[in-house]
């Protein structure tokens, strides 16, 4: 199976849905999508919501990769800074790919896209925070990218439970 992508796909109510619904389903299957497990699409919509507003707004743009069905099992979005000293640069956020599609390439694939964009964009770097303890940085450097810098206990999962925040960095230049 081949993915499809779209840089700035329509978000018609239906793709919005599938987006709450995909992302639901990736932070109930433990990822790391700014959540902790188990989540409603009820919690995950006024989040969705607040993104989609950067993107209806024009400063960030959606990615989603469409497999062979033609539904969204991926996306992420190129977040601007909203900060005119770093215009030349995007964070990418809300990496994900469907639980049932993990391990068949597609994140890979996902990521090689952006890459490709964020170059076609002019761009001159990407980044991306990664929660620690999962050992997500590991996929990252197989992207190319490196950490750059790391704030130990930035992330609260729960009482007791801190994670590192753990920043990633790639050159395009």
């Amino acid at each position: 199976m081949t993915l499809r992508f779209v840089l700035d796909p329509e978000l018609t109510a239906a793709l919005r849905q599938q987006l709450v619904t995909l992302w639901t389903e990736v932070t109930n299957a433990g990822g790391a999508v700014g959540f902790v497990a188990p989540v409603t699409e009820e919690q995950v919509r006024p989040v969705a919501d607040d993104a989609f507003a950067g993107i209806d707004a024009g400063p960030d743009r959606l990615l989603v990769g469409y497999a062979d069905s033609g539904a969204p099992v991926a996306f992420l979005i190129f977040a601007s800074n909203r900060f005119a000293l770093k215009e030349h640069w995007r964070v990418l956020k809300r990496v994900m790919v469907h639980p049932d599609r993990q391990g068949t390439g597609y994140g890979a694939a996902l990521m090689g896209e952006a890459e490709r964009l964020g170059r076609k964009l002019g761009l001159e770097a990407l980044q991306v925070t990664v929660r620690g303890g999962l050992n997500l940085e590991r996929f990252y450097e197989r992207c190319g990218y490196r950490e750059v810098g790391r704030l130990p206990g930035a992330l609260r999962l729960a009482p007791g439970d801190d994670r590192d925040e753990i920043l990633m960095w790639l050159p395009l230049v």
